[in-house]
């Protein structure tokens, strides 16, 4: 399987990393992953080669003590060619640090790991000031800040047959997330814009975390079985505070079950394949998951009013998703040489919500080009659509709302040695936020990723 630097954001999912880290349960570990400044296939060539040695080195000695540390940056330049809000382009970047511990290598406790993830974003907004769309063409794109986006720590117990984390949580890391799906640039394939943009100010995902616990089991080799409870409203709040469980809030609840299928040839080790957790089960040949969440708090009525003209009041709001993310062909002389095969769907409260559902899937091909094996191609859909009820609000209003907005897009990440990978990515949305007054907006997106 390629090595992927540009992978799946937290959403509005955002780009995760390639140097060692606790993101993905359904990717490789650092025991499996190619050593950082070694990928196979690939030599080291840039000019640096002597810092980024040293940087390795240091590297592999504190991970060596349980310690893994990484720098990542990914910077984009943006440029909406036709349609939209409005032509022009501008640039937007994230600076990631992350710090994971292994409590048992570090200091001799059993099964406890720590997490800290510091994020800084800056740079324009292609969405909010060119293409007006809603599902998000850029899934790094959030107001300029510098925040701590996760912090936790997380207790394997039973064998690794159960884990237990509590602390500021991304769910997107583990939740509502394909392999596949993490290669394309919108917003929509991390993680659907049905739930995405519930609540308020969304639930605990990139770029505004909240507090909470995840418990997992995994009673079988290849299912894992997981609930996340959560502060129904982010840490930071839309009035600029910061609070954790205010009066009113509620809590959101989360469970996923998942099957993970990895054949015995696969690269990962049979020993590795039994743990659970954050960064517990390594790549994967196919998974199917069953999703469901749910908002205890109380939100407004698209449509319905009270007598004095306010909107009522509904308690509770909630919404399911099913995903899908196979290994269709691998070729049996060249393992690296495969095509993958992804579908999203999910459906949403439509009675407060503005997506009723959504709908995405594509492929992925990897391995195909003689000396890059392991570059990427890959086209994907993803399609968000309103409820009657929002439609019905809009008309209300003295406004129209079309019933659909589709993106489709074009990629392909190209990767260049263990620190370096850019990604050109071509998007057309069409109905950009369902509004009939927006054109068809065609944009071009050149990412890059440098990590450390």
């Amino acid at each position: 399987m390629a090595v992927r630097l540009l992978a799946e954001t937290a959403g509005e999912a955002r780009a995760q990393a390639s140097f060692p880290s606790v993101y993905d349960a359904d990717r490789p570990t650092s025991d499996t992953a190619p050593a950082s400044g070694a990928v196979s296939g690939q030599a080291q060539t840039f000019p640096w080669s002597q810092l980024t040695q040293a940087w390795d080195s240091l590297q592999k000695q504190l991970d060596n003590r349980g310690i893994q540390f990484g720098i990542r940056y990914d910077g984009e330049g943006f440029a909406n060619t036709s349609g939209g809000l409005r032509r022009g382009g501008n640039y937007l970047g994230n600076l990631n640090l992350q710090l994971t511990v292994d409590a048992q290598r570090l200091m001799g406790w059993p099964g406890a790991t720590v997490f800290l993830y510091g994020l800084g974003i800056h740079g324009g907004h292609p969405s909010g000031d060119f293409v007006g769309d809603a599902q998000g063409v850029s899934n790094i794109e959030a107001p300029a800040k510098w925040k701590l986006e996760e912090g936790w720590i997380q207790q394997n117990l039973f064998g690794n047959r159960f884990s237990a984390l509590f602390g500021r949580y991304d769910l997107n890391s583990e939740f509502y997330r394909l392999q596949s799906a993490g290669l394309f640039l919108n917003s929509s394939f991390g993680i659907g814009p049905e739930f995405s943009q519930s609540g308020v100010e969304g639930p605990s995902i990139f770029p505004n975390t909240s507090v909470g616990g995840r418990f997992e089991i995994k009673p079988l080799d290849q299912i894992v079985l997981r609930t996340a409870v959560l502060d129904g409203v982010p840490v930071e709040r839309p009035d600029g505070s910061r609070k954790v469980f205010a009066k009113g809030d509620g809590v959101l609840v989360v469970t996923e079950a998942a099957y993970l299928y990895r054949p015995l040839g696969s690269e990962q080790p049979r020993t590795r394949q039994f743990r659970i957790g954050r960064n517990c089960c390594g790549a994967y040949s196919g998974k199917v998951a069953l999703g469901g969440w749910y908002y205890s708090a109380a939100f407004d009525d698209l449509t319905r009013v009270r007598p004095d003209g306010l909107p009522a009041r509904r308690h509770g709001s909630g919404g399911v998703y099913a995903l899908a993310d196979w290994t269709v062909y691998q070729d049996a002389n060249d393992t690296d040489r495969q095509v993958s095969l992804f579908g999203q769907l999910g459906i949403g409260d439509r009675r407060v919500n503005r997506f009723a559902y959504y709908n995405g899937g594509g492929l992925t091909f990897s391995g195909f080009i003689p000396q890059r094996k392991q570059d990427e191609f890959g086209i994907a859909v993803g399609a968000a659509h309103n409820g009657t009820p929002f439609i019905e609000a809009q008309r209300d209003q003295g406004m129209r709302a079309r019933r659909s907005e589709v993106a489709l897009e074009i990629t392909y990440l190209a990767q260049f040695g263990a620190h370096l990978a850019v990604q050109p990515d071509l998007q057309f949305v069409i109905n950009p936020n369902t509004d009939p007054r927006i054109k068809n907006a065609l944009a071009f997106i050149l990412r890059f990723e440098v990590s450390f």
